[in-house]
C-alpha cells in the first residue's frame, strides 16, 4: 500500500473513530448494551492502528532530523540508520495493519467441538480440547460459558457447544478462528490394553457469537421441539422437557441446548447459536468457491481433512496449514496456544498484504 494510499486510509479511520466517539455519548446507543460493545470494540480496534500510525509518523520525523544532522556530523550516521531501520519496519506493520480484515474479527465467538472417528478416545480428547481452551481463555482473561453439552460414561464429550466472550483489546472470534477444522490425534488410548497407538479425530467449529439486531431471523422459519435433559444437571434433568432443539427450516440447520435449568433459558441460549451458524452460513457464502469447499470439509470430522496433529509419543504437535511445529505439546494442550495463534495470525496478515497487492496491479 503505497505512502498516499495509507494516509487516505489512516484519515478516514481518525472520521470514523470521531463518529464512534459522538455515537458514544448519545442516550439511544447508551441504553443499548450490545451496541455500546460493538462501537467500543470498533473503537479499540481503530485505536491500536491509529497508535501505530502515529508512531511511525514521529519516527519519520526522528529519522528526518537525524539525516539533517547526520549530512554535517558523520558521529550521527549510527543513529540514522538505526531510526530508518526501525522505521522500514513500522511502515511494514502499518502496512500489515491496514489490509482489509474480517469485519467479524472482532465479535465474540461460540466453539463447537465434536467427537468422530475413533470413538470414546476421540470423546476423551474432544474433553481434552475444551480443557486446552478453557485454560487459553483464562490466560487472556476471557470468560467461557458452557451452553451445551454431551458427555460419556468414561469423561470425555460426545460434543460441547462454549460460548467465549473476549476483552475489548483482544476479541474473541478473531483468535480462536484458525482453530475451525479437524484435529487429528495420535496416542495410546486408555482403553487399549496392549500400548497400541491409535489415531482418532475431533472436529471444531468456530463461529462469530453475534446479536439478534445483526441476523435477520423470522420466528415462522424456525421449528421448536422439547425433549428431556440427558445429562448433568441436578434432580429434575430427566423428568421435565426442558430441553431445546430449533430447527431453521430454510436452511435445515438443527441446534439444541439442554444445560440450563429451564426450557426458557435453553431456548434463549439456543437462539444465540443458531444466529451464529445462520452468520457463519453467510460468511460462507459470500467467500470465494475455494474458501467455502475449505470451510464446508470443517463440517465432517473425517481424519482426511486435518488441520493439526497431536502425536503425544513424540509430544509434537504439527499445524499443517502453516507447517508449524512444536515439541512443547504437553504444554499446548494446557492452554499455552499464544505462539500457535501468533503464527497463524501472521500467516494470514502476509496473504491479505499479499491478496490486497494483487487487487492494485
Amino acid at each position: 500500500m503505497a505512502g498516499l494510499e495509507q494516509d487516505d486510509v489512516v484519515a478516514a479511520m481518525r472520521a470514523r473513530r470521531e463518529e464512534i466517539d459522538a455515537a458514544l455519548v448519545r442516550s439511544e446507543v447508551l441504553t443499548d448494551p450490545s451496541e455500546v460493545r460493538r462501537l467500543s470494540r470498533e473503537r479499540a480496534r481503530l485505536s491500536r492502528v491509529l497508535s501505530h500510525a502515529d508512531a511511525v509518523t514521529a519516527l519519520a520525523a526522528d529519522t528526518q532530523a537525524a539525516a539533517e544532522l547526520a549530512a554535517e556530523d558523520d558521529a550521527f550516521s549510527a543513529e540514522h540508520d538505526r531510526l530508518a531501520a526501525d522505521l522500514a519496519r513500522g511502515r511494514e506493520q502499518l502496512t500489515e495493519l491496514l489490509a482489509p480484515s474480517d469485519p467479524l474479527d472482532d465479535e465474540d465467538a461460540l466453539l463447537e467441538i465434536h467427537s468422530g472417528e475413533g470413538g470414546e478416545e476421540s470423546a476423551l480428547f474432544a474433553a481434552d480440547l475444551l480443557r486446552m481452551y478453557q485454560h487459553y481463555a483464562d490466560s487472556l482473561g476471557w470468560r467461557v460459558e458452557v451452553l451445551d453439552s454431551q458427555p460419556t460414561d468414561l469423561g470425555g464429550l460426545r460434543s460441547a457447544t462454549v460460548g467465549v466472550r473476549g476483552t475489548t483489546e483482544r476479541p474473541a472470534y478473531g483468535t480462536l478462528k484458525y482453530e475451525a477444522g479437524v484435529h487429528r490425534v495420535q496416542r495410546i488410548p486408555v482403553t487399549e490394553s496392549q500400548g497400541r497407538v491409535h489415531t482418532s479425530a475431533v472436529g471444531v467449529l468456530v463461529m462469530p457469537d453475534v446479536d439478534a439486531a445483526q441476523v435477520d431471523l423470522d420466528p415462522g422459519d424456525i421449528r421448536v421441539d422439547v425433549f428431556r435433559s440427558s445429562g448433568p444437571g441436578g434432580q429434575g434433568v430427566n423428568t421435565t422437557d426442558s430441553a431445546v432443539r430449533l430447527t431453521h427450516l430454510p436452511t435445515g440447520i438443527v441446534v439444541s441446548c439442554q444445560n440450563e435449568r429451564s426450557q426458557l433459558q435453553n431456548k434463549e441460549q439456543a437462539m444465540r447459536m443458531l444466529r451464529a451458524n445462520l452468520m457463519a452460513l453467510a460468511a460462507e457464502e459470500a467467500a470465494d468457491e475455494n474458501t467455502r469447499m475449505r470451510r464446508d470439509q470443517v463440517r465432517s470430522v473425517d481424519r482426511s481433512a486435518r488441520i493439526r496433529t497431536y502425536n503425544f509419543p513424540e509430544n509434537r504437535l504439527t499445524d499443517h496449514r502453516i507447517g508449524y511445529k512444536s515439541h512443547r505439546l504437553d504444554q499446548i494442550l494446557d492452554g499455552e496456544l499464544e505462539d500457535l495463534e501468533t503464527a497463524l495470525h501472521d500467516d494470514e496478515v502476509a496473504r491479505r498484504v499479499a491478496a490486497a497487492s494483487r487487487a492494485r496491479r
